[in-house]
């Protein structure tokens, strides 16, 4: 059994910060727990947008706190996401979050992330791998 609070993570490895300065996450479950998922507690700031592409991941999130626009740029459609909306990138969509309040949110992947992961030029996370 694993037990540890998003709070105990401020400052530590899991908890990274984009290179492109628009979000911030804590990562409280990754890869080398070995549970086939991660989760996250993910920040993305007021003010900003965030064009994001999941080519390697299956991403649910869910709302807890905040307001933001989400655009599925393949469709063209969006969305606004309130506390208490999930939205789920079973498709792989190419999408961007644009941000009106802080965005406060719970995330899980498939696979589960290293915790190593920025967005490259394209918004997409590597599939990277722990070392056996």
């Amino acid at each position: 059994m694993i037990v540890r609070s998003f709070k105990d993570l401020e400052g530590t490895d899991r908890h990274v910060k984009s290179a492109s300065g628009t979000w911030e996450s804590k990562r409280i479950v990754l890869a080398k727990e070995k549970v086939g998922f991660s989760l996250h507690e993910t920040i993305l700031y007021a003010g900003t947008e965030t064009s994001m592409w999941y080519a390697n991941h299956i991403e649910a999130v869910v709302c807890t706190k905040g307001d933001a626009e989400l655009t599925d740029r393949e469709t063209g459609e969006t969305y606004r996401i309130t506390p208490g909306t999930m939205y789920l990138l079973n498709g792989h969509e190419r999408h961007t979050l644009k941000v009106k309040e802080d965005f406060h949110c719970i995330c899980v992947f498939n696979p589960p992330v290293t915790g190593r992961e920025d967005h490259d030029e394209n918004g997409v996370y590597p599939l990277l791998t722990e070392e056996v």
